[in-house]
């Protein structure tokens, strides 16, 4: 009976470590096809900045999970935020970091992910792909990729040398609407103007 519960859990262990690699090779290629189709292909292209922010937008309609950041990034006055205010949240900030992430990742121009596997992440259908970027000085720039699982799957977080976009995003908000008279109504204005 020993043996049999010792298999049983044994090929338990096996399957789903088979999962697991599984799961960490559909993460990697996703981000494979991320940055060859979408950001190395926009970086690199000789077109306007109004074009290039429009295929910024596209690439980050289709592979990241802009209302779950959105929720994540207002922290818990998401719960407070009337839908109204939510809808004009989510809508300006997917604006806005579309224009933000189109510039910041023009220090990529010219330049090829590289990747150095994945690390499991304590959040529940998330894995983070571990990518290099070499500069032309100094050590290669290191860029994180948070992935959630689903049908596809999405990123919900870079981290460009050990800054979170999501957490930076979260922490300058929160304390921006604790100050702000109008809470959730300023920071929207203040992103669709800065968005400008």
């Amino acid at each position: 009976m020993k043996k049999i519960i010792t298999l049983i859990l044994g090929l338990s262990f096996v399957i789903a470590s088979q999962a697991k690699a599984l799961d960490s090779a559909e993460a990697e290629n996703f981000i494979k096809q991320v940055t060859t189709q979408g950001i190395e292909e926009i970086i690199n292209s000789n077109v306007s900045i109004k074009e290039k922010d429009a295929r910024f937008e596209k690439l980050f309609n289709e592979y990241l999970d802009l209302d779950y950041i959105g929720k994540f990034v207002l922290g818990r006055y998401w719960k407070t935020a009337t839908a109204k205010q939510r809808e004009a949240f989510i809508s300006v900030y997917r604006e806005f970091n579309v224009k933000t992430w189109s510039k910041r990742f023009d220090e990529f121009k010219g330049k090829k992910f590289e990747f150095d596997g994945t690390t499991p992440s304590t959040s529940e259908g998330q894995i983070f792909v571990n990518t290099s970027v070499k500069m032309k000085e100094g050590a290669p720039a290191k860029v994180v990729w948070r992935v959630k699982d689903g049908k596809p799957l999405k990123i919900v977080d870079i981290i460009i040398e050990n800054v979170s976009l999501a957490i930076t995003a979260r922490n300058e908000y929160t304390a921006y609407i604790k100050k702000a008279p109008n809470g959730v109504d300023d920071l929207i204005e203040d992103l669709r103007q800065k968005a400008k």
